[in-house]
C-alpha cells in the first residue's frame, strides 16, 4: 500500500537535500512536489492543497536547531500532519451494553460481509466477547449462506431468517436473541447496492432507527479511490456514521481514500482490511501508517503481531533447547508455523525500516515458505530431531530433494542456513522473542 506516494514523497524530499537552510523558495519547491505526489495518489484536491498549505506555514515558522537538516525538518512536519491529516490517533470501538449492538453500512462489493465476520472473530478472539452475527441482507443471492460459511469458519453464530424479507424486523429480533441467550455484541450485515439510492438509505435509516446502534461502521472499497470518498459523505449526510473502514488496502498502491477520507466525512478511520483471510486486517493508527508512507517502517505492529502469536511456555523451552544447540528442524518448522500467523511476509517484512523500499521490485508469494515446509516434510523424523544427519550424507539430501521437489542445491542451501541460523540462535539464547528465518534464502528462484 503507498508505494508510488511513498517513492514520489522521498523523491520531493531530496530536493532540499544539501540546502543548508529552509527558506520559502526551497520550501515551495519541496511542496509543489509534494502536492504533485499527493494527487497522483488520488488524494483531493481541496485535501492536499490544505495539506501542502499547513505543512509551508509550520516548517517556516520553526526555529531549526543547527543540528537538524532542512530535508530531516521537512520529513518530520510532512510526517506529522500525515498522521493528522488521518485523524491523530487510534479510535476504538464502542462495545459497551447488553448488547452493544454494530451496524455496517456500504456499498455491494465493499466487503461488508467479510469484515462483519473479520469484526465478530476480532472481539471473540482479543476482547473476549461472545459475538452474534445478524444476516439482514435479504436482496443478494447467497448473501446469508456466505456469512454462514464465514461464521462457521470463525466460530460464531449467525442469526438469520432466510423467509423474512423484512431486514428492519430480522435486525430486531436478533437483538432479542442476543439477549436470551448471553451474546456480548450484535454484528448487523446489511444489503448494498451499487450505488447509492433512495431504497437502501431508507432501509438502513430505518433499521438504524429501530435498534439505536453503539456503532454504525461505513465500509468502502480503498481502491475506488475519490469515488470511496464521494460515496462516504453521501452515506455520512443520511446516517451520521461513527466510524469508516476501508477494505482492500493491500491492493491499493496509491492510498488517497485512506489521506483524503478523514477529512472530508470528518469521522475517524477505524480499521483497515489487508487480505481476505479473517485475520487480515488491523486497528487503523494514523502515526503509524504516517510511517510507512515515509518509509519508517511499523516496528511496533510488527511486535504487537508477534506478541499475538507468541508462547512464553513453549519460548521458554526453546530457549533451553537454543542454549545447548539442541534447536532442531522441528522446532524450527513450529517456528514457520508462527510466522505464518503473523500475515503476509512482503507485507511483514515492509514494517521493517528501510526493508520496505528494498522489497519494493522482489514478488514475495504468500506461500514463500512452502519449499522449505516441503524439505522439512520429506525428512524421516530421525532426521529432523537429529540435523547433524544430514550435514555430510549426500544420499540423504538427495532422497529429501527428490521427495519434496526441490534441486538438491536447494536442499544443500536449506542445510547450510539452518545450521548458521543454528549457532546464530545459540549465541542469543536469551533473547525473548522467536527469530524470524532468513526468509528470502528459502523462497525457491
Amino acid at each position: 500500500m503507498f508505494e508510488n506516494l511513498s517513492e514520489r514523497l522521498e523523491r520531493s524530499f531530496k530536493i532540499l537535500k544539501g540546502e543548508g537552510k529552509i527558506t520559502e523558495v526551497n520550501v515551495a519547491e519541496t511542496l509543489k512536489d509534494v502536492r504533485k505526489a499527493l494527487l497522483d495518489a488520488d488524494v483531493n484536491y481541496k485535501v492536499a492543497k490544505q495539506f501542502t498549505d499547513t505543512v509551508k506555514e509550520k516548517a517556516l515558522g520553526m526555529n531549526v536547531l543547527t543540528s537538524v537538516r532542512p530535508g530531516q525538518l521537512m520529513v518530520k512536519v510532512v510526517h506529522d500532519e500525515l498522521a493528522q491529516l488521518m485523524g491523530g490517533e487510534a479510535v476504538d470501538i464502542d462495545v459497551k451494553g447488553h448488547p452493544a449492538v454494530i451496524l455496517m453500512a456500504g456499498l455491494q462489493g465493499s466487503g461488508k460481509t467479510t469484515f462483519s465476520a473479520k469484526l465478530a472473530n476480532l472481539l471473540k478472539t482479543k476482547r473476549a466477547k461472545k459475538p452474534l452475527l445478524a444476516a439482514c441482507d435479504v436482496y443478494r443471492p447467497a448473501a446469508i449462506d456466505q456469512l454462514k460459511v464465514l461464521g462457521e469458519q470463525i466460530g460464531v453464530t449467525v442469526y438469520s431468517e432466510p423467509d423474512n424479507k423484512k431486514p428492519v424486523e430480522i435486525a430486531q429480533n436478533a437483538i432479542k436473541e442476543a439477549r436470551a441467550k448471553g451474546y456480548d455484541v450484535v454484528i448487523i450485515d446489511t444489503a448494498g447496492r451499487l450505488a447509492v439510492d433512495e431504497m437502501m438509505m431508507q432501509e438502513i435509516a430505518a433499521i438504524k432507527e429501530a435498534v439505536t446502534p453503539n456503532e454504525i461502521l461505513f465500509v468502502v472499497d480503498s481502491m475506488t479511490g475519490q469515488d470511496a470518498v464521494n460515496t462516504a459523505k453521501e452515506f455520512n449526510d443520511r446516517l451520521d456514521f461513527t466510524g469508516v473502514i476501508l477494505t482492500k488496502l493491500d491492493g491499493d498502491t496509491r492510498g488517497g481514500a485512506a489521506l483524503s477520507i478523514r477529512t472530508v466525512v470528518t469521522k475517524p478511520i477505524k480499521f483497515v482490511g489487508t487480505g481476505e483471510k479473517m485475520d487480515a486486517f488491523d486497528v487503523f493508527h494514523p502515526e503509524r501508517m504516517a510511517d510507512r508512507i515515509l518509509g519508517m517502517g511499523d516496528i511496533v505492529s510488527l511486535v504487537e503481531r508477534a506478541q499475538e502469536q507468541f508462547d512464553e511456555q513453549e519460548a521458554k523451552r526453546l530457549q533451553k533447547k537454543m542454549g545447548k544447540g539442541k534447536f532442531d528442524y522441528n522446532d524450527f518448522l513450529d517456528q514457520v508455523a508462527q510466522i505464518k500467523k503473523m500475515g503476509n511476509v512482503k507485507d511483514l517484512m515492509g514494517m521493517i525500516p528501510g526493508v520496505g523500499k528494498a522489497l519494493k521490485d522482489i514478488d514475495i508469494p504468500d506461500d514463500a515458505f512452502k519449499g522449505l515446509e516441503a524439505m522439512i516434510h520429506s525428512m524421516t523424523p530421525k532426521e529432523r530431531s537429529t540435523p547433524e544427519l544430514l550435514e555430510k550424507s549426500q544420499s540423504r539430501r538427495e532422497r529429501i530433494a527428490k521427495g519434496s521437489g526441490q534441486s538438491l542445491q536447494e536442499v544443500s542451501k536449506m542445510i547450510k542456513q539452518f545450521e548458521q541460523t543454528r549457532k546464530v540462535m545459540k549465541n542469543v539464547a536469551g533473547a525473548k522473542m522467536p527469530a524470524m528465518p532468513n526468509i528470502p534464502g528459502f523462497m525457491r528462484r
